[in-house]
């Protein structure tokens, strides 16, 4: 059976500079097993797949695979797969908002402005802070080790992913970082997390306000392109500790560079405390799947 499929570039303004996603429409009768192994062929960060909503209040229904496993829930594919309901006519906005079904349950989606000037953001789950910890706690210590840290201390939060984050103390410190591979994968299996997010606030006279670097540990060892949950996190941590970068709430974060992409992402705290992760999204390939 051919279904509908498309890939994208989500964070980006332009084709190559974000998160490569593909998309697959009219997923009914693939199982889990059909669904994982075509994610595994795709080979991207994750592959989504779109389902009649279940929950009368939602606009569509997704489920989400990396090459290895499902996924409950990540940034870079929920805004996404919003993208591509909108552009394929499957649902509508009300009030501004599309509303996605997922195993993380049901989460609305801002949609504002149109055509390439649109932006889609997910309200992502509420992180909550594990723990805050010295920079020579000796789980974590190995990782930052020859980094020149900022100023908040290290923490552990959990956004549905769990993430330890670190300040770091300059944007040109962070750029030029390399990573312990071997004790970052050593700090995420020991501690049950994704691996090390760092983050410095960014030079004067940029387009944006922080950058981050997100290197994910176990199973795998990369550097994420651009995380929408990851930076969600590190958002909720920053507003817990009133240290928001930007204006209202509302700033903007470079990340990927450093592994070849260029993608920026819009974060926006509202005033419940509720975090919003979105950007531009970019539609790079339509055809169909034959699976």
């Amino acid at each position: 059976m051919k279904r509908r499929y498309v890939q994208l570039d989500v964070f980006a303004d332009r084709p190559g500079a974000g998160n490569p996603l593909a998309v697959v429409l009219d997923a009914e009768g693939l199982d889990d097993a059909a669904m994982q192994a075509i994610a595994r062929w795709t080979r991207l960060p994750e592959t989504t797949f779109v389902f009649p909503p279940a929950d009368a209040g939602a606009s569509y229904r997704v489920r989400m695979f990396s090459p290895r496993r499902e996924v409950p829930f990540a940034g870079h594919p929920s805004v996404g797969t919003a993208h591509v309901v909108l552009d394929e006519g499957l649902a509508q906005p009300s009030d501004g908002l599309l509303v996605q079904e997922g195993v993380a349950g049901c989460l609305p989606l801002r949609i504002e402005g149109s055509g390439a000037a649109r932006t889609i953001a997910v309200r992502t789950p509420r992180a909550k802070l594990v723990e805050r910890v010295a920079a020579c706690d000796p789980r974590i210590a190995p990782s930052l080790s020859g980094l020149r840290l900022g100023t908040l201390p290290p923490a552990l939060m959990d956004g549905g992913r769990r993430w330890w984050l670190a300040e770091v103390a300059s944007e040109a410190d962070l750029r030029t970082a390399q990573p312990d591979w071997d004790a970052i994968s050593t700090l995420a299996a020991s501690t049950e997390t994704m691996g090390l997010c760092a983050f410095a606030r960014a030079d004067a006279g940029r387009d944006y306000q922080l950058v981050v670097r997100a290197f994910v540990g176990a199973p795998a060892r990369f550097e994420d392109a651009a995380s929408g949950a990851a930076n969600a996190t590190l958002a909720a941590w920053l507003a817990h500790n009133d240290a928001l970068p930007g204006t209202g709430g509302t700033y903007v974060v470079s990340q990927g560079r450093e592994v070849g992409f260029d993608a920026r992402l819009q974060l926006r705290v509202d005033g419940a405390g509720d975090v919003w992760s979105g950007g531009h999204v970019r539609t790079v390939v339509r055809g169909e799947i034959d699976w």
